[in-house]
């Protein structure tokens, strides 16, 4: 039996996947005549399904039913031209192609998919265009058709392109055109991007954390896609913490041991996976004042905000620290307790971390 349970990239388990009130808060806001929002950036640490909420919010406007109410969905990367490729993707579409046939361009949509673009060329005359010039005109015309186009972006960073395609997006809106946009990243990623000048609108846009998952829900998943009872089900699903990754690690592992070897035996895999593709990325990108922070909460599960004070001689900027920590997810707080979020986080620290 093939095993339920995935750690793919992006990929959104098929039968795996605990749905959360995130996704569907979105695509409420997007539904309605007059949406309030425009932009989403969706943030978390490594591994907490920002890229699983994103495609869940892509699929439900690509059904038949969203089709049939003009919704158009483009995935673009960051990784090359932003502009050029919606524009590609605009071309293809038949009520924008029939506009365009008489006009000096000659747009090379094909090259989707393998590092170009859209390719530019006079035809009936020397006269430059601009792609973002034409851009402007078929996002004019979708609107007037009654379309309306969600992008997603996945982990996006401050680069050329990003920016020069975030200053075209506020243009859009201010123009008043029936585009969307969710993106997501790591909170310091977005948090540089909305920090450039002029991108106004991209700071004041939404920002949804993901959040732990449900622990009935993941109960719930492990005793019927494991067969197993109640209790055991609950207790893996608080080894995790909510942490998505974990969650499907986890699973992945019981699946496939079927009681062939010792709970402590799983556990110390699941820590091992854990901690080669998640938490080495995690801590290679934290600051030395966010891992002092941090070396000095992993001896027990949670510590007093004086008991931290105490031990980082009160330093001044103690709430960047801590707010920071706890944007990335890295932290969680509560009336004045801080703990790691992440399941075996602590351990990782102690064995490898110790010297840096």
């Amino acid at each position: 039996m093939q095993n339920p349970f995935t750690t793919t990239f992006s990929k959104i388990p098929d039968s795996t996947y605990i749905a959360t009130d995130q996704a569907s808060a979105i695509v409420e806001n997007f539904s309605f005549d007059q949406p309030s929002e425009s932009v989403y950036k969706i943030t978390g640490v490594r591994g907490s399904g920002k890229t699983v909420l994103l495609a869940k919010i892509e699929e439900e406007f690509s059904r038949e039913e969203r089709k049939k109410e003009g919704w158009l969905v483009y995935r673009l990367t960051p990784a090359r031209d932003m502009i050029r490729q919606l524009a590609s993707y605009l071309y293809k579409e038949s009520f924008i192609k029939e506009k365009f046939t008489s006009r000096s361009l000659n747009f090379s949509a094909s090259v989707l998919g393998t590092g170009g673009g859209i390719g530019l060329s006079a035809q009936k005359n020397e006269d430059l265009t601009d792609p973002g010039v034409e851009l402007n005109e078929m996002l004019r015309i979708s609107t007037e058709k009654g379309k309306k186009i969600l992008l997603g972006i996945d982990e996006v960073a401050k680069t050329p392109d990003m920016i020069v395609f975030a200053s075209e997006f506020g243009m859009w809106l201010r123009a008043g055109y029936s585009i969307y946009l969710v993106c997501t990243g790591l909170y310091e990623n977005i948090e540089q991007i909305y920090n450039v000048k002029n991108l106004t609108f991209f700071r004041r846009a939404t920002t949804v954390k993901t959040e732990p998952l449900n622990q009935i829900r993941m109960s719930e998943m492990y005793r019927k896609k494991l067969g197993i009872d109640a209790v055991i089900a609950r207790k893996l699903a608080s080894i995790t913490k909510g942490y998505p990754y974990a969650f499907q690690e986890l699973g992945i592992l019981c699946f496939s041991k079927d009681n062939k070897e010792s709970f402590d035996s799983i556990i110390e895999d699941l820590k091992s996976e854990l901690f080669s593709y998640s938490y080495e990325k995690i801590w290679e990108e934290l600051s030395a004042e966010d891992r002092a922070m941090i070396k000095i909460i992993i001896d027990k599960e949670e510590y007093k905000r004086e008991e931290i004070l105490e031990r980082m001689n009160r330093p001044a900027n103690y709430s960047a620290y801590r707010d920071r920590l706890a944007k990335r997810g890295i932290i969680k707080t509560r009336q004045g307790y801080i703990s790691l979020a992440l399941p075996f986080f602590g351990d990782y620290v102690k064995d490898y971390c110790s010297d840096c």
